[in-house]
Formats: C-alpha cells, sequence, structure tokens
C-alpha cells in the first residue's frame, strides 16, 4: 500500500499527465496542480483531486500539502520551449527557477520530506559523449536550460541543509503517448519532431523542416535519444520509491534509452507507420545543435529496477499517432460544444 498521496505539479500537461498514470496504476494516491496555462482539465483522470493554480501560490500550495496529506512531490510544472527561452529568458528564470525555489521552500516548510524535478538533458550543452553520463560537466547554453539547472542546484543546497532528499531526472527527447490512448501530446506548436511529423502526415501542417544534412552521422542529420513517455513516467515512480527507501540519498539520473535514431530515420519510420511519405523541406543546421544526444542510463538501471517496456521506435509513432487521432476528435468535440 503506497504510504502517501503525491502531489504532481504540471499533472494536467504531456509529461505531468503520464506521471499521474503510472502512479496511479501502481496504487499511489495522486493529486494534480496545474494553472491549466499550457496542460488541459481532461487529461486528469476522473478520481484524482485537481487544484487549478500555481506553484507560486503558497498559501494554495500549503493547503493542499494539509488537506491531502502529501507525502511527496513530482514537479512538472513549467516552461519548456528552447526558441521562446532566448526570447524571453526573464519568462524562463521565473517559471522554471523563481517558482520552483518557491516551491521547494513551502514543501520545506511543511516538512515534504521527498521532492522529484524533471529536469532536460540539455544541461549538458554541446556535449557530445556517446552516451553522456551524470559526470558530464553542465554547461547549459540557452536560458531554458541553465533555468533547469540552477533548479537543480537550489535542489542541490536545500538538502544539504534541511530534511528532504529528492532525485533530479534528467530527460533526453520524450515521445509517444499512453499505449492506452489515456493522455498524450496536445499542447499547439509543438516542435516535437515525432509530433510534427505526426502533424504534417494528418494534414495539419504542410512539411516537416530537416535542419541540418552535414553532421558527421550515418545520414548527416542529428541523431537523438527518443523515449517512450510511458517509460519516462514509470522511471519517475521507480525514482520516488528509491527515494523513499534511502530518505538519505540524493539522486541524479539520465533517463533514455542509450541508443539513437537520427532526424531521416525517424521521419521514415513515420512514413512506414502511416502508409504514405511525409513531406520533408531541408534547411541549414540551427544554432547549438550537436550531431548527436545519448543518454548513458546505467545509473537508472542499477538504481532503481527500471527496466524499459516501450523501446521501439515503430511502437512510439504508432501511440503518438493513435493519441492525434483521439485528439482530433476531442478538438471537435469541444469546438461543437462552443457552438452549441
Amino acid at each position: 500500500m503506497a504510504p502517501f498521496p503525491v502531489l504532481v505539479t504540471g499533472g494536467a500537461g504531456y509529461i505531468g499527465s503520464h506521471a499521474v498514470l503510472a502512479l496511479v496504476d501502481r496504487g499511489w494516491p495522486v493529486v494534480v496542480l496545474d494553472d491549466l496555462s499550457t496542460g488541459f482539465r481532461w487529461a486528469v483522470p476522473d478520481g484524482v483531486p485537481f487544484y487549478e493554480g500555481d506553484v507560486v501560490d503558497t498559501d494554495l500550495v500549503k493547503r493542499i500539502f494539509e488537506e491531502q496529506k502529501i507525502g511527496a512531490i513530482m514537479h512538472f510544472a513549467g516552461s519548456i520551449i528552447v526558441p521562446e527561452s532566448v526570447e524571453n529568458p526573464l519568462k524562463y528564470y521565473d517559471n522554471n527557477t523563481g517558482k520552483s525555489r518557491t516551491l521547494i521552500q513551502a514543501a520545506v516548510e511543511s516538512g515534504i520530506p521527498h521532492f522529484i524535478f524533471s529536469s532536460t538533458a540539455s544541461v549538458y550543452g554541446e556535449a557530445e559523449a556517446k552516451p553522456l553520463s551524470e559526470d558530464e560537466p553542465l554547461a547549459p547554453f540557452n536560458p531554458y536550460a541553465m533555468s533547469k539547472a540552477m533548479t537543480e542546484r537550489v535542489l542541490a543546497d536545500t538538502a544539504k541543509a534541511h530534511d528532504m532528499n529528492y532525485c533530479v531526472l534528467r530527460y533526453f527527447n520524450v515521445a509517444g503517448a499512453d499505449p492506452e490512448a489515456r493522455s498524450g501530446q496536445s499542447g499547439v506548436g509543438s516542435t516535437h519532431l515525432i509530433k510534427v511529423a505526426l502533424e504534417a502526415a494528418l494534414g495539419k501542417r504542410s512539411e516537416v523542416a530537416v535542419f541540418g544534412q552535414d553532421y558527421a552521422t550515418r545520414d548527416g542529420t542529428g541523431i537523438r535519444d527518443y523515449i517512450h513517455v510511458s517509460d519516462l513516467a514509470a522511471a519517475h515512480v521507480h525514482a520516488l520509491e528509491a527515494l523513499i527507501a534511502q530518505p538519505a540519498r540524493n539522486l541524479t539520473m539520465n533517463v533514455g534509452y542509450a541508443k539513437g535514431f537520427s532526424v531521416l530515420e525517424v521521419l521514415d519510420a513515420v512514413d512506414k507507420v502511416v502508409g504514405k511519405p511525409v513531406p520533408r523541406r531541408m534547411e541549414g543546421r540551427r544554432a547549438g545543435d550537436v550531431s548527436a544526444l545519448l543518454a548513458d542510463n546505467s545509473k537508472l538501471l542499477a538504481t532503481t529496477p527500471w527496466q524499459p517496456q516501450f523501446d521501439n521506435l515503430e511502437q512510439i509513432i504508432t501511440d503518438a499517432l493513435r493519441w492525434e487521432t483521439k485528439l482530433q476528435a476531442i478538438r471537435e468535440s469541444e469546438s461543437q460544444t462552443e457552438n452549441a
């Protein structure tokens, strides 16, 4: 029996909603806090207590802690678009660093013992060690990555001074959707390759831009480590249980498959799954992109019982496609309701 409820901030968003499903499936009581700026109320399962609000609202957060008897936090709330972070850095230092600091302070003051933080492989910067381990020096090169790295430091320093342990999970390229189509990537204007490719395949976009064809890779396009979002969500549950098992231990772990696919390989796989070619437009490299980015996941494998269940590119794409079809139906239903 799970010992206490878990508060999931950003639990109505893409990754957060999958973490909620993973917790519920494993028997954990869950509570969601989300301001619905990018999340969706319908993404929270029936029966899960939901509070609409911002993590910076300390009075609300502490009320949730007390009302729901919270014993751990999984913190997903934040902003994630790299180009936007360059254009509007203050937004990212506010949403990802400042508000996280406020939430961490509220957790300390309320005696919440466990904190899991949603971080990113972007904190490694332009490093191309293959695969990247957690010992790689941090070199964030945009405000998004820096805002995450700064929060990692806040957690590390806080854990030294207070009775709290934490786990930082650094994600590689998250993709796919819940295999049962209970949730998926639902935001508008996504920059994730598989989401963009499927939108193009379904006529929601005219084409997919391929940035760079002259990398030192097998076909000249960039290689990334794509992890199924449900495997990522499961890693959070295992991380929580690892923190509970050893309260004096803090963890920082990569979450990926330690293997990668090039942009063209992903697009070819999308072609195969949807049964027709996706229109492509070749462009030059984007600033800051590296040729390959792969996770060393050996620490996660050694520290927890986590094992990938959906480590298959075509399954990732198939689950994402199933969700895109369902999402289209949801949007049409919402439109009909609004026009009624």
